[in-house]
């Protein structure tokens, strides 16, 4: 009887001893965004010792790793016009989505980091610059053919990072359920799928493809145009959706893979979705590989919002787990032309 209190007794000590370990262990959400813009400034300043990384720090971007030093952390001079910070203290990651500068020039990003034992352990990036390749391959050397781009109409357009009121908040799960929902209704080619409300937006690389938005007048005589000449929605359909539901019966996705749902910001009520959209077979367009960011109005899709790339098709994409390096290469059945 006394070894059994004894080994209870040993057993609570254990417990109560461990709480505080674990506790000191975990990051809150000033935590959380402490480490960001840590590691954000260490970036514009070119120093990698000045974020507290981990050891086996990982980074990613558009799916190429890059070591500290090279990369962003030579080209990143500072944040840009837009910047909106969200955190998610239940998956221990914080993100940053909005503009940054590389010198004169501007690129829409996301980038989400992990943060363990007060160390950040990883970084992914998706990064859209004005020319960079469009689903149907390189720009030309005139300026044409390059990728969705339009940081001027995000300004004009930027997303909220203030917190829902309480009363239009819904659970992470919910939030999760929404955003598959609209994946699901890609995939099923039936936007009634799609848990939204009516007149939903989406931006793509800061363009406006649904709903409504403000588009600046094309750029000055000269200056390359801010949308690439395709002005084609994210499956190359009409310039300009209704909603985020509509013009799914014809779009020139066969399926969306590699979903996963990294980051949930509860109170400013925001899910950040990473995903591939996968060509039918026999397409030449090339697979987007994207960042989106989905708002909400009471467990509904209010806004979309997405930083992009069309990856080549021998680049592994995403390159993060459970899909690192090996899901999905292939897209194309027939040779390019």
């Amino acid at each position: 009887m006394h070894l059994r209190r004894r080994t209870l007794g040993v057993a609570l000590a254990l417990l109560v001893t461990a709480i505080p370990a674990r506790a000191a262990d975990e990051c809150d959400r000033a935590c959380l965004r402490t480490m960001l813009d840590q590691y954000l400034t260490a970036l514009t300043r070119h120093d990698p010792s000045a974020a507290p990384l981990f050891s086996g720090f990982r980074q990613t971007e558009n799916a190429v790793v890059k070591r500290p030093g090279t990369g962003l952390w030579q080209t990143m001079t500072a944040l840009g016009r837009v910047q909106r910070r969200y955190c998610d203290p239940v998956s221990g990651q914080a993100a940053f989505f909005g503009i940054i500068n590389e010198g004169d020039k501007e690129a829409i990003v996301t980038v989400r980091i992990r943060i363990e034992q007060k160390k950040i352990t990883e970084a992914e990036w998706y990064l859209g610059r004005r020319g960079d390749d469009s689903m149907n391959g390189p720009a030309q050397p005139n300026g044409q053919g390059g990728n969705l781009f339009n940081p001027d109409n995000l300004v004009a357009n930027a997303p909220s990072d203030m917190p829902l009121p309480r009363d239009a908040r819904v659970s992470r799960q919910a939030m999760i359920a929404a955003t598959n929902s609209y994946f699901d209704g890609i995939t099923s080619h039936d936007g009634r799928i799609i848990q939204a409300i009516a007149g939903c937006t989406r931006f793509e690389n800061g363009q406006t493809m649904a709903g409504r938005g403000n588009t600046p007048p094309p750029a000055a005589p000269g200056a390359l145009p801010p949308v690439g000449p395709q002005g084609r929605g994210i499956g190359g359909g009409p310039p300009l959706a209704t909603d985020c539901t509509a013009g799914l019966e014809t779009i020139n996705i066969q399926f969306v893979a590699a979903r996963r749902y990294p980051l949930v910001d509860e109170e400013a009520g925001v899910v950040l979705a990473h995903a591939v959209f996968i060509r039918p077979p026999g397409r030449p367009q090339r697979r987007n590989a994207f960042a989106e960011w989905f708002y909400f109005d009471h467990g509904r899709i209010r806004s979309i919002y997405s930083a992009m790339f069309y990856p080549p098709d021998d680049l592994p994409v995403p390159n993060w787990p459970p899909y690192d390096g090996n899901f999905p290469i292939i897209v194309s059945a027939s040779p390019r032309q």
